[in-house]
């Protein structure tokens, strides 16, 4: 890593100095001259400025070594022993990675009477579940999750390290990663490793304006949490030969300051990333009357109703029905957005659904990219039309 460094007893005119700097990097304050967030790096000020008073300094990184760190672990969300889905996501991913360069892939399970849902993961290919199972790792509290998470990592060194996007994942994750000194990549949607086991970590950034592409080569574990839905379901394996290893850590790391005196189950509502039809609302839909339109069609298909966000803003919908990347992340066998302009926010959480179709007035509208099937209209003429048709063939 570079940084500039400045000899405060060379500075002869500050202001002159000041000029040299074409992002403005260069502060004068309290008599002491100082590079802000502006630098770029470009070392104009080393070439331009007076001899000896601007310097590049760079810093040595330490090489890990990488041959110390093996295997690709997923950990596995599960609520009493119910693995939540992106779990079996997550390990077919694994698996993909670690064919790449020849690695085993393991699972981490936490919990209490948990040895049943390790043998399940056992039939999706996994070389290996290790098992922590104690009375004080029951309901999930930070403090013990983190300590286990942490023993598991300085005792296996697995090189890559995969956690669901839900809450459990996005609070458990970055304590983990900081116990490391290393990076973590939020919602990632794709990972790639290379020869040298480094992993690609590539998630939209700046609203989804741009696809950031992160390594993290000088650092062990590579974490990155990654949202359900994102990637295949793992496929079984007609001949398991993985195994299930059973772990002991001391009673003092489970020691917490966090006391659970009930736990409730929340109301099982019906999820719009488990619909297989979804007709999305786009900002076309003003009011509930064009809204009622749109629920009517997804009644007849037996699928749900999504939105984009300005319907969030208008009031017109709950939150938890938003698909994007402030929403959520689906994959259903056949999408219909009406109205929807098709902005890379939204497009990021619906792309990889098997059958796209799209209604829109508007020719060149995005959305039309990426469906497979474009119908270029009025909604408002084409949707009840539709309902009629299918009403017919009911």
């Amino acid at each position: 890593m570079s940084k500039i460094i400045i000899r405060q007893d060379l500075v002869a005119n500050p202001e002159d100095l000041i000029k040299i700097c074409p992002f403005g990097a260069i502060e004068y304050d309290n008599q002491y001259l100082s590079i802000n967030a502006a630098c770029k790096m470009c070392n104009v000020c080393v070439k331009k400025g007076p001899h000896g008073v601007f310097t590049c300094h760079e810093e040595k990184v330490e090489e890990i070594d990488k041959t110390l760190w093996r295997g690709l672990t997923v950990y596995v969300d599960h609520t009493q022993g119910n693995i939540h889905p992106v779990t079996y996501e997550l390990v077919g991913k694994a698996k993909e990675l670690a064919a790449k360069i020849k690695h085993p892939v393991y699972c981490l399970c936490i919990g209490h009477n948990v040895s049943e849902a390790a043998q399940k993961l056992l039939a999706y290919g996994v070389d290996e579940v290790f098992v922590y199972d104690d009375p004080e790792l029951k309901d999930f509290r930070i403090e013990p999750y983190t300590a286990v998470f942490e023993d598991f990592i300085k005792k296996q060194k697995p090189t890559i390290v995969l956690v669901g996007s839900t809450n459990l994942g996005r609070s458990l994750a970055p304590r983990v990663a900081a116990r490391f000194g290393t990076g973590l990549t939020a919602d990632c949607t794709i990972l790639d490793v290379d020869e040298d086991t480094n992993l690609a970590q590539i998630r939209p950034a700046f609203g989804g304006n741009i696809m950031a592409h992160i390594y993290t080569p000088n650092h062990r574990p590579q974490f990155a949490t990654v949202r359900y839905k994102v990637f295949s379901f793992a496929d079984k394996v007609p001949q398991p030969t993985g195994k299930v290893t059973l772990c002991e850590i001391a009673p003092q790391a489970l020691q917490s300051r966090i006391k659970v005196l009930h736990v409730k189950n929340k109301e099982k509502v019906r999820s719009v990333e488990d619909a297989e039809i979804i007709i999305v609302a786009g900002r076309a839909i003003k009011n509930q009357k064009d809204l009622d339109m749109i629920n009517k069609l997804a009644e007849i298909l037996g699928g749900m109703v999504a939105v984009t966000r300005p319907l969030i803003e208008a009031g017109l919908a709950d939150a938890r029905l938003q698909i994007g990347l402030s929403g959520r992340t689906v994959k259903p066998k056949l999408i219909i957005a009406c109205g929807v302009s098709g902005a890379i926010q939204f497009v990021a959480g619906m792309d990889k659904a098997d059958l796209i179709i799209a209604i829109n007035n508007d020719e060149n509208a995005p959305i039309f990219n990426i469906s497979h099937y474009g119908i270029v209209g009025d909604l408002f003429e084409i949707i009840p039309r539709l309902i009629e048709i299918l009403e017919d063939t009911r």
